[in-house]
C-alpha cells in the first residue's frame, strides 16, 4: 500500500535502505527530488513532498539529484499499492508498446478509454503513461552513462532512443545537463556489461541453484557460478550471462552476442528473472505473522520467486513437470529444444564450450510438431501443441499485458492444464504475486495438512501468497515432491 508521508519522512531520516525505491523525496525549496537513502542534509518536513515514482517527481518539475541518483535506484515494486490495469500497463509499457502504438493503443490493450488510462496512471503513480516511458528510457540511459565507456549512439540506441538528437533533448530535459557530464568518474563497466540492483537482502547464488537444476540443455546453464542463455527478442537472438557482483545487491549482465539495441528488453527480463523488484521487508513483515513462514523466513531472508525469460516456454517447462522430477522435465525441454529450436549461427553460437547456441522453440514451430519423436508420451506431445496452437490462436495470452484472471480460465480450458499448472504459470510467468497452487503435495506435507485447510491457511498470506509458497517448497519435507517449474 502506498506509504503514509510521515512514514516516508521518518524513513527518510534515518536514510533506511529498505525503502530504497518505494518512494522518492521531492524537495519544493531546492526544486530536487532524492532517493531516501541520500547522503545530503535532510530537509525540513513542510518542504517535502512524497511521490511513489520518479516519473511522478519530474512529472511535478523536480529535477533528479545530483548525490543519491534517483535513476541507480532500486526498482519500484510494480505491482504494489496500484490497481491491476496499471500493473498491467506498466509491463507492456516495459515491453515497448507504448513506442510501438501510442496510449491509444496501450488503453485498446488494457481494455479502458484514454481518459481513463491516463487518471488511473496519475491516481497511482503521480505521472502519465507517457511520462512514466520517458523517465525509464531517460534514466536507463544515464546509468549506461555512468556506468559504462560505452559511446553516445551506443548508449541512446541500448536505452531505446531512435535518434541522438531526441537522446540528448531528453537527457537535457531530465538532468538540465548533457549526457557528456553525466559520464561516471570512477572505472567504468567491461566492456558489453550492465549492473542492475536489488533491494536487500537479495540471495543470487540461491536464485543461480533453483534455475540451474531447472536450466534447459543447449538454451541455458549455470556454469561457474553464472547464468548463460540464449534469448529470443522477437526476430532477433542474443546470448547473455549474468553472474552476482562482488558486492552482494548487484547482477552483472554481459551480452556476449546481439544487438545492443536490445539492452533495456535483456535489463528488464533480468530483473523479472530474479525479480530484482521485491520489497523484501513488506514481504517479509506480512508473511512473518505466520509462525511456520517465520521460521522459514529466518534462514531465507530476502524471499524471491524466480520469473521467466520467456512465457511461452516457461508454460511448456510447468506442463511437461506436472508428473515427472525436475530432472525429467528438464530432459524433455532439452530434447524439444534441440529438435525444434533454432540452432544458432556464428557470432551468436560463439561461446566457450558451445554449450548454449539454441533458442528455445517459439510456438509457431510447434503448432504441427512431431513431438512424440523425441520420446514425448502422445497425450503429453498433445498438451504441448494445444498450448502452442491456443497462443498462435491468440487464445491464450501469455504476454507482458495479460490479465491473470483471464489467462487462469484460458489455461484450464485446453486440455492436459489443470489448476496446479494454470497457477504455477500466472506466479512465473506472468508475475502474480499472489498465484497459488493449494493443492501441491508438497505445501502440504510442509504443512502436514490438507489441501482445502492450506488454502484455508494461505488466506492470511495474501497478497504474497506465492512467495509463501516458494518458501515452503524449500522445506525438507517439501522436497520430494513437485516444485515449482
Amino acid at each position: 500500500m502506498p506509504l503514509a508521508p510521515d512514514v516516508c519522512y521518518r524513513a527518510l531520516q534515518a536514510r533506511d535502505p529498505r525503502f530504497d525505491g518505494r518512494f522518492f523525496t521531492a524537495v519544493r525549496s531546492t526544486g530536487i527530488y532524492c532517493r531516501p537513502i541520500c547522503p545530503a542534509r535532510t530537509p525540513r518536513r513542510d518542504n517535502c513532498l512524497f511521490l511513489p515514482c520518479a516519473a511522478a517527481a519530474e512529472a511535478a518539475g523536480f529535477r533528479p539529484c545530483r548525490r543519491c541518483r534517483p535513476e541507480a535506484a532500486p526498482g519500484t515494486p510494480a505491482w504494489q499499492g496500484t490497481s491491476a490495469t496499471v500493473r498491467r500497463g506498466l509491463r507492456l509499457i516495459a515491453d515497448g508498446l507504448l513506442d510501438r502504438e501510442g496510449v491509444g493503443g496501450l488503453a485498446d490493450r488494457l481494455g479502458v478509454g484514454e481518459r481513463h488510462l491516463r487518471r488511473l496512471f496519475v491516481e497511482h503513480l503521480g505521472a502519465s503513461p507517457v511520462a512514466i516511458a520517458q523517465t525509464r528510457r531517460s534514466h536507463f540511459a544515464a546509468q549506461l552513462l555512468r556506468d559504462t565507456d560505452w559511446p553516445v549512439p551506443q548508449v541512446a540506441f541500448a536505452a531505446g532512443f531512435k535518434s541522438v538528437r531526441r537522446f540528448n533533448e531528453s537527457i537535457r530535459q531530465a538532468f538540465e545537463r548533457p549526457p557528456r557530464e553525466l559520464r561516471g568518474r570512477g572505472t567504468p563497466s567491461e566492456s558489453g556489461t550492465i549492473r542492475l540492483r536489488a533491494r536487500a537482502p537479495f540471495d543470487a547464488h540461491a536464485l543461480l541453484d533453483y534455475l540451474s537444476v531447472r536450466a534447459i540443455p543447449g538454451v541455458e546453464r549455470v556454469h561457474r557460478g553464472a547464468l548463460q542463455r540464449v534469448l529470443r527478442i522477437g526476430d532477433a537472438r542474443a546470448r547473455i550471462e549474468v553472474r552476482p557482483a562482488a558486492d552482494p545487491e548487484h547482477l552483472i549482465v554481459q551480452l556476449h552476442a546481439g544487438d545492443a539495441a536490445h539492452w533495456m528488453t535483456i535489463a528488464d527480463r533480468t530483473r523479472d528473472v530474479f525479480d530484482l523488484a521485491a520489497d523484501p521487508a513488506e514481504i517479509t513483515e506480512h508473511l512473518g505473522r505466520d509462525p511456520l513462514l517465520a521460521q522459514r523466513l529466518a534462514g531465507l531472508p530476502g524471499p524471491r520467486v524466480p520469473g521467466a525469460w520467456d512465457p511461452f516456454e516457461t508454460t511448456l517447462r510447468i506442463l511437461l513437470g506436472q508428473q515427472i522430477t525436475v530432472a525429467g522435465a528438464s530432459t524433455l525441454c532439452g530434447r524439444l529444444a534441440a529438435r525444434f529450436g533454432e540452432r544458432l549461427e556464428p557470432p551468436l553460437a560463439d561461446s566457450e564450450d558451445g554449450a548454449v547456441a539454441i533458442a528455445f522453440p517459439c510456438a509457431e514451430a510447434l503448432v504441427d510438431a512431431p513431438i512424440e519423436e523425441i520420446g514425448m508420451p502422445r497425450r503429453r506431445a498433445d498438451a504441448v501443441r494445444e498450448v502452442a496452437r491456443a497462443v498462435v490462436a491468440g487464445q491464450l495470452d501469455l504476454g507482458p499485458g495479460a490479465d491473470p484472471e483471464h489467462t487462469r480460465e484460458q489455461l484450464l480450458a485446453l486440455p492436459g492444464i489443470g489448476p496446479w499448472t494454470a497457477e504455477l504459470v500466472l506466479l512465473r510467468a506472468l508475475r502474480e504475486p499472489d498465484a497459488f497452487p493449494a493443492g501441491d503435495l508438497g505445501l502440504c506435507k510442509a504443512l502436514d495438512t490438507s489441501p482445502k485447510a492450506l488454502a484455508e491457511r494461505a488466506e492470511a498470506w495474501r497478497p504474497w501468497r506465492g512467495y509463501a509458497a516458494m518458501l515452503l517448497w524449500q522445506t525438507p519435507a517439501a522436497a520430494p515432491q513437485r516444485r515449482a517449474g
